[in-house]
């Protein structure tokens, strides 16, 4: 007789969680899992893909206009906003029939409602406990919104893709990558955009050229930008309108206000009260190389551990907890040199070190940055610009950072990345034949170093 009902049971089907159900499944495990919300979790309801296509809708007016330049009659688009958010949800709900279905394929027995810890081994869904030999918190991150007067008159992105009409002004407050993207979106949708952040320049932990860089372009398409500001209180006025008055004085007039000012791990109401896992001051649950709690017997990754809060990294922190745990494989997470993208526009494509970073990390470094105007815009009436930039450890010669600002540098970045996890030295990106004609080619041709205090020695 089984003295578990289940050898893991996993509490949240997002990317996380749901890659693993499927693999503990599939290396032989019983698995359940348990949702309240929506399969696929943030990245797929409120998140990437839905983000990502708003994005390529924003960019059409652009295109519209850039086309004139190559022959085009683009007169006259239009835009309907609930066309685009109809089809979208279209999209979501198919996607979230997909992931029900690689849970049912895998054999896993799902719970729809919101899954609570009752001790080490047994969770409560509804009226029904079951019992698991391993229990897995897989439950994602929140936004949070300060606490200030009139607070319940702004949105946070999960409600930004569900709007009934689109604004025709906006102000989304934040320096983080979702206000820089959201700002990009609306502005492209026609919305007159303005971000307000607290700082002096946002994107805090981003490479220094591209943090100018991406300023300097938004500004060129119109986004107008509110550095070291920030709103003290939000008045709904009689026509429906939002003033927010900012410290210092001075007010801004808008129809919208968006909050992006950060995501927290999402541990309110599962339990944890009932059992021994500590967390961290920003309240990421606090595990081991392996993914186990401060409780033996539960485990939890992705955002609500809050390493760091990307889609990939959950789906590879459940690739390392289902071979650790479920076919005798420990595996750890290798969290150096992650490639990511923030899909503003012009998007921003990273992998390893910022300038600042390196500095700090390294005896010597020499930076490589090339500004340009794409071939593309030559003709498009354009003045959008690109961006690339590598920095390189001098004793070593290795690439240990790359940054890009321009079309596709998602993509781009990509391939990038894989050549800096091998290893690759500024030799092997001189030594490589670029693709003429494309913007991607400036990697492998960048051959002398930025002069600057640190590189007027070099010999």
């Amino acid at each position: 007789m089984r003295k578990y009902e289940y050898d893991l049971f996993v509490i949240g089907v997002g990317s996380g969680g749901v890659r693993a159900a499927r693999m503990s499944a599939q290396y032989g495990a019983k698995v359940a899992t348990a949702e309240d919300r929506y399969m696929g979790g943030t990245c797929v309801n409120v998140g990437c893909i839905p983000k990502k296509l708003f994005v390529y809708a924003s960019h059409f007016a652009e295109d519209h206009a850039q086309a004139v330049g190559y022959g085009w009659d683009a007169s006259n688009p239009k835009f309907n906003w609930q066309v685009l958010r109809d089809n979208k949800d279209r999209e979501i709900s198919r996607l979230n029939g997909v992931y029900k279905g690689m849970l049912d394929s895998a054999g896993v027995t799902h719970f729809d409602g919101r899954a609570r810890l009752v001790d080490a081994h047994t969770v409560a869904i509804n009226e029904q406990q079951v019992r698991a030999e391993k229990i897995l918190i897989a439950t994602g991150s929140w936004p949070v919104i300060p606490e200030f007067p009139g607070q319940e008159h702004v949105i946070t992105s999960n409600e930004a893709f569900h709007l009934d009409e689109l604004p025709e002004r906006a102000i989304i407050v934040g320096g983080g990558y979702i206000a820089v993207e959201f700002a990009g979106i609306y502005k492209g949708l026609g919305v007159d955009s303005h971000l307000l952040y607290r700082g002096p320049l946002f994107l805090r932990n981003f490479d220094i050229s591209v943090r100018q860089f991406v300023a300097e372009e938004l500004r060129k398409k119109g986004v107008t930008l509110h550095f070291n500001t920030n709103a003290s209180s939000i008045e709904k006025q009689s026509d429906g309108s939002l003033k927010v008055n900012l410290i210092g004085g001075g007010s801004l007039e808008t129809d919208l206000v968006m909050y992006a000012t950060g995501r927290a791990p999402n541990i309110q109401d599962i339990g944890l009260e009932n059992v021994n896992v500590k967390t961290h001051a920003s309240g990421g649950i606090i595990v081991d190389d392996y993914f186990e709690t401060t409780e033996p017997g539960i485990f939890a990754l992705g955002d609500v551990i809050d390493r760091i809060q990307l889609t990939p990294v959950a789906i590879a922190e459940a690739m390392a907890f289902s071979r650790t745990h479920f076919l005798n494989q420990p595996t750890t997470m290798d969290y150096d040199n992650i490639a990511t993208a923030v899909f503003c526009q012009p998007n921003i494509g990273t992998v390893g070190l910022t300038e600042d970073d390196a500095r700090d990390q390294l005896e010597e470094i020499e930076v490589y940055e090339s500004t340009f105007r794409p071939l593309k815009h030559t003709l498009s009436g354009s003045d959008e610009k690109t961006l690339m930039k590598i920095i390189v450890d001098r004793t070593t010669d290795r690439v240990v950072g790359v940054h890009m600002v321009g079309s596709e540098s998602g993509e781009i970045i990509q391939g990038i990345g894989i050549a800096i996890k091998a290893g690759a030295t500024k030799k092997t990106f001189d030594s490589t034949i670029g693709i003429h004609p494309t913007t991607a080619e400036e990697f492998v041709t960048m051959r002398e170093p930025r002069r600057d205090p640190q590189t007027e020695d070099r010999s």
